[in-house]
């Protein structure tokens, strides 16, 4: 098994997935793959040839890899990106698993029950994956998407409204919209890049004051593991959840499409955190 992407080097999922063959006992290798942008449809062509099982996608090649497999997935369809690759009898069958891993967070923070509305804010890719989470996940009824470029929320809402059937309502990253929205929300997600390393000072809230008990805000960023934007909901009295557990299941679905068996969820958690510390 693999990752490919560009550039790769610093990608932790190595470390994660080598222990966890190393805890089963399994004769298995997960290694990084360089490829160069215009490069993805050719790099799963050889290893369909070469009879890898498997790899996962990084940055910037998820679109790509979506146009180049055989066969998507219902979540892949949905959020428009291949993130995880599964060789199926000669087949090149491409993955969502980002929305699994998200899911699965949500539950590991006690939240087998979520509520009726929530917040997203972004529009990128991790945006797509959260809103079809969301719009497919049983009590939520509607879900208010903001972002700075206004049009770009638009379309994500129309889009996931239509396959979902859920409510999705489309608005601007303001204060005053912000404040709107997180009227009887429980939940907030952050699906923007703002506040990740080394950005670290900042905050993708125009201002914290919408925050308050009760409401659960979930930053998909993992790297710092304490946000400013999680430091604020700290500080609000709402409660405060990071983004590693989302990349650790995410790896955990792969690794189970991979190799068919449950993958030790606890140990790739301690080896992704062991490959952040050390800077990887």
């Amino acid at each position: 098994m693999g990752v490919i992407g560009h550039p790769v080097a610093h990608s932790a999922s190595p470390q994660m997935h080598n222990e966890a063959f190393r805890a089963l006992g399994m004769d298995w290798i997960y290694v990084a793959f360089d490829v160069r942008p215009g490069d993805v449809k050719r790099a799963l062509e050889g290893i369909r040839a070469l009879g890898v099982r498997g790899v996962n996608v990084t940055v910037p090649h998820k679109g790509e890899a979506f146009t180049s497999v055989d066969e998507r997935t219902p979540e892949a369809m949905a959020t428009g990106a291949v993130n995880t690759v599964v060789v199926e009898e000669g087949r090149l069958v491409g993955h969502n698993t980002d929305v699994y891993g998200f899911r699965e967070a949500l539950r590991r923070a006690g939240l087998d029950h979520l509520p009726e509305k929530a917040v997203l804010l972004g529009a990128g890719g991790a945006a797509r994956a959260v809103a079809y989470a969301l719009g497919t996940a049983e009590g939520v009824r509607e879900v208010v998407v903001l972002n700075r470029t206004w049009e770009r929320a638009e379309r994500l809402a129309d889009e996931m409204g239509e396959r979902t059937g859920r409510r999705f309502l489309p608005g601007p990253l303001t204060e005053d919209a912000v404040r709107e929205a997180l009227e009887g929300a429980g939940l907030l997600v952050n699906a923007t890049s703002v506040g990740m390393h080394p950005e670290v000072d900042a905050s993708p809230l125009p201002s914290p004051y919408a925050l308050g008990p009760g409401l659960v805000v979930y930053d998909l960023i993992y790297i710092p593991p304490r946000t400013k934007l999680m430091q604020q909901a700290d500080e609000r009295g709402a409660r405060a959840v990071g983004g590693l557990d989302m990349l650790v299941y995410q790896g955990a679905r792969a690794f189970k499409l991979w190799t068919g068996m449950n993958p030790p969820v606890d140990v790739m958690r301690r080896a992704l955190e062991e490959a952040l510390k050390a800077g990887h």
